[in-house]
């Protein structure tokens, strides 16, 4: 009995499965084709290419977009190799193994500390970049190649300031060329690398210098633990606290920030 009512049960419900099939079935045909008559939806196409053209500004305003790009990615090396920070974080990462703290002050402060005290140095080469070259280029008074030009004579000056006459005669003497009268003949690519060793040098000086107290005090308080058989007792466990004494009682910042900045005058 109970299979003849299923049986019953299936037979009307068939036609309503039907029906309803044929209905969707309708609903998409007509869907479909109003899509079809609705007017297509208008995509943007981008296209590459080179094509002649008959407007020679218009290739220059390119190049010169091109050109900025270009020196838009070569402006981290640009401010870590030709300003003051590179000798300023160098001596500032003697300053940290020095004293033995390790990772204090972070990385991040390091970097940052460096990078303040390289826009307050090279403030005065900044300014007259601006007010000679990229003022007067912004209103269209000279032409990008003499900006250049111009804005490359402050930052030439200050590189052969703190380039040593030793590390750039190496350079020319590489180089192959003849031997200049006047530091105007000397081109960017001989007093770059010229000043990068000089910077260098100069920063390792001052990291001897920083370290010797230090030194001085992990030497006396060796003696002491092993003149008191303390051999198993790491120095620098009892040094480290007497050299973050002796940093801020001469106020170590204040001296150090000092000799760095008073270092490029």
């Amino acid at each position: 009995m109970g299979s003849q009512k299923s049986g019953r049960f299936g037979m009307r419900r068939w036609p309503k499965v039907m029906l309803s099939i044929v209905a969707l079935s309708v609903a998409a045909g007509v869907f479909y084709g109003s899509m079809v008559a609705a007017q297509p939806i208008p995509l943007p196409t981008i296209t590459l290419g080179v094509s002649d053209t008959d407007q020679p500004a218009k290739v220059s305003v390119l190049l010169q977009i091109l050109f900025l790009l270009t020196v838009l990615s070569l402006a981290p090396a640009i401010l870590i190799m030709l300003t003051s920070f590179t000798r300023i974080v160098v001596v500032l990462s003697f300053l940290r193994q020095a004293m033995g703290t390790q990772r204090m002050p972070p990385n991040q402060i390091i970097i940052g500390l460096a990078l303040f005290l390289t826009f307050f140095i090279m403030s005065p080469v900044f300014h007259q970049v601006n007010r000679d070259a990229l003022q007067p280029y912004l209103s269209n008074e000279i032409d990008y190649k003499e900006a250049l030009s111009v804005a490359s004579q402050p930052l030439r000056e200050f590189m052969l300031k703190q380039t040593r006459e030793k590390d750039l005669a190496l350079f020319v003497s590489i180089s192959n060329m003849e031997r200049p009268k006047e530091p105007s003949e000397v081109p960017m690519t001989t007093i770059i690398p010229s000043f990068i060793i000089s910077e260098l040098k100069t920063a390792f000086q001052i990291g001897f210098m920083i370290y010797i107290p230090f030194l001085i005090i992990d030497m006396v308080i060796a003696s002491i633990l092993l003149a008191m058989g303390m051999m198993m007792l790491p120095p620098i466990m009892i040094s480290l606290p007497f050299k973050l004494m002796l940093f801020v009682l001469v106020d170590g910042w204040y001296l150090i920030m000092g000799s760095l900045v008073k270092s490029f005058a």
